[in-house]
């Protein structure tokens, strides 16, 4: 016999839940602590969950590798929002730019055995180049300090690769090899062509089955939105309602907004820096081959995780392929993709961290260091990623008390202006624009004679209707910079506005 509870029955059991509840609230702390210890797992799952509800992510996987094996792997939400399908551990993500690490392996696999040389010039692979690029070195390049102009401006990148060639060698250089960084796709470009002539390959070949073979990776391969892939979740993007400065939203959170698909075209000349896909276990697995050495042996990896430094002394943030953070006195290395995708190592933990999304605008990198402490407790945050663990728990008006926690705690604690503006700006592109303000004003109160910083902190100003604010700061940007036009045409702008 089926037993239908009645209404009374439910309206107790509802009940006892309220007061079994309100008793856990009221519970010492000392006596909670005792009986419940949740394990990584359990709070892996409870934190990817709010993520995802605060993101509005349709679907996500991520894996965890620890001392050289995969310890978890877990899916959550749909991977097709047309179909209602779930995310499922064979669920294959578009990873975007990570394409770029698997050339950096490809390109110290060839080091390695002495096939290329880092310091050379690219002249020395490839001919047909303009006098500009000739002195370019293969490690400016993948270190993206080349100064080269970027393919992604040519009218054809996505449709005609000849052409695209061809006007992008018209272009003029953007600043001497090796002066600052540039992202700049027109690197791994040439690094396809110049790795491809070296192994006797067509120049537009793809570089990394190498690494997919040796790393056991079954569900991996080369391709875009034109082609089929079996167990491929579509990429969306939340369309935010203005109002838009510089093509920001300051929109509230709670604004409506529509989820739109993407669609994304990586021609062959192209994937040495886009078109791979993958899924989190497979993407662990290349973790693994990396620190047991089926990939690369130690010298090679150590010399792949080394930053390039500037031509004037200054460190630089980038590997080979790969960006290089630090975290406290140990380090993060790895990549993003597309703003849905980021794998992560940290190499003096043994942990590797892998957040695969559906959706362009979720920013996984954000949520990397979170996963990698529970499995790494002595991983050391400082700086950036313990001030963001912190305020996405407690919220984002805590800034300047949490930033006074973390310098009380780390006296020697030096703040990457970098680091946090990336971050900020990854808030600001979500639609987050009230959280990213007190970051960008945290910037300014670090650096106080950055323009940069001044000009952002300005335009969040001018996005959340600020004016006032806005004005001010455009005007100390001007005070450090006079040659920013910009900043004047603002200041004028909205000061004539404000006139009316």
């Amino acid at each position: 016999m089926i037993t239908i509870p009645t209404p009374g029955y439910r309206w107790a059991r509802h009940r006892l839940a309220r007061v079994l509840l309100a008793w856990l609230c009221l519970a010492p702390m000392t006596v909670l602590a005792e009986q419940v210890s949740p394990t990584p797992e359990a709070q892996v799952d409870v934190y990817m969950q709010q993520q995802m509800r605060k993101l509005r992510i349709p679907g996500m996987a991520i894996a965890v590798v620890k001392n050289g094996h995969i310890v978890l792997t877990r899916h959550y939400g749909v991977a097709s929002v047309e179909f209602d399908q779930p995310v499922r551990d064979d669920t294959v993500f578009a990873i975007n730019s990570i394409t770029k690490a698997f050339t950096g392996v490809a390109a110290m696999r060839l080091v390695q055995s002495g096939k290329l040389d880092l310091s050379a010039p690219v002249s020395r692979y490839l001919g047909d180049l303009p006098e500009a690029w000739r002195a370019v070195t293969i490690r400016q390049l993948l270190t993206h300090s080349s100064g080269l102009p970027d393919i992604m401006r040519a009218p054809t990148v996505e449709t005609d690769a000849t052409a695209a060639w061809s006007w992008i060698k018209q272009q003029p250089v953007v600043f001497p090899p090796g002066k600052r960084f540039n992202y700049c796709q027109t690197n791994y470009t040439l690094i396809q062509r110049v790795l491809n002539t070296i192994e006797g390959r067509a120049l537009d070949a793809p570089l990394a089955e190498e690494q997919i073979r040796l790393a056991g990776m079954t569900q991996t391969s080369y391709g875009d939105a034109y082609d089929v892939i079996i167990g491929k979740a579509p990429t969306y993007r939340w369309i935010l309602p203005g109002p838009f400065v510089n093509g920001y939203s300051g929109a509230p959170p709670e604004a409506p907004r529509v989820l739109k698909a993407a669609s994304e075209r990586f021609l062959p000349f192209r994937r040495a820096s886009s078109g791979l896909n993958s899924t989190a276990t497979d993407l662990a697995r290349w973790l693994v081959a990396m620190a047991d050495g089926r990939l690369l042996d130690a010298t090679s990896r150590d010399l792949l995780w080394q930053p390039a430094s500037f031509t004037d002394g200054r460190p630089g943030q980038w590997g080979l392929g790969w960006e290089v953070l630090a975290r406290g006195t140990h380090r993060a290395v790895g990549m993003t993709g597309g703003g849905r995708a980021a794998v992560f190592f940290y190499p003096d933990d043994g942990v590797g961290v892998v957040i695969l999304t559906n959706l362009a605008g979720a920013f996984p990198e954000d949520m990397v260091d979170k996963i990698a402490s529970l499995y790494a407790p002595t991983l050391p945050l400082a700086g950036v990623p313990a001030l963001r663990i912190a305020l996405e728990d407690q919220g984002y008006q805590h800034t300047p008390e949490v930033v006074a926690a973390i310098e009380a705690k780390n006296p020697h604690l030096r703040w990457s202006e970098m680091e946090l503006s990336d971050w900020a700006y990854r808030l600001l592109s979500s639609g987050r624009a009230r959280e990213s303000l007190p970051i960008f004003q945290l910037i300014v109160t670090k650096f106080p004679h950055s323009a940069d910083a001044e000009d952002s902190l300005a335009q969040v100003h001018h996005l959340l209707g600020n004016i006032k604010e806005a004005i001010r700061h455009y005007r100390r940007e001007l005070e450090i910079d006079p040659s920013v036009e910009s900043a004047r045409r603002h200041v004028e702008e909205m000061t004539r506005k404000a006139a009316k």
